[in-house]
């Protein structure tokens, strides 16, 4: 393990990228084991997916976003965990989790797509 989460960096969805990095991390320097997750050109469908997929990881003790402002297109994360954790490591997981759910579902809806297809449906 360890490194960035899958999908995460430059050249994401939304377009280009280049040397612009899209997620940036924050520490917490008065709380032990918390930090905020600036994601760049993103927006509530993620920042919700993001923190209902953290909150399933029991070594996380808190996750929530806010959009800054309606017309700045970024989202800040907020994740405090356990001491037997640390923010980036459930960030990879919680993203990497999300990333299969997502898969498992894609297959799903194709599947069946592919099942009414034969049906002649």
């Amino acid at each position: 393990g360890g490194g960035a989460p899958r999908g995460a960096g430059g050249g994401g969805g939304g377009g280009g990228g280049g040397a612009f990095a899209r997620v940036a991390f924050e520490k917490d320097k008065k709380v032990e084991n918390a930090g905020r997750f600036v994601v760049e050109r993103e927006d509530h469908t993620l920042g919700n997916l993001v923190r209902m997929q953290l909150l399933e990881d029991t070594r996380v003790a808190f996750a929530g976003y806010r959009m800054p402002h309606p017309l700045e297109h970024k989202i800040h994360i907020e994740v405090h965990t356990t001491a037997n954790s640390n923010p980036a490591d459930a960030m990879i997981l919680a993203c990497n989790n999300l990333i299969d759910k997502l898969n498992r579902m894609e297959e799903k809806f194709d599947a069946e797509v592919a099942r009414k297809q034969h049906q002649g449906l």
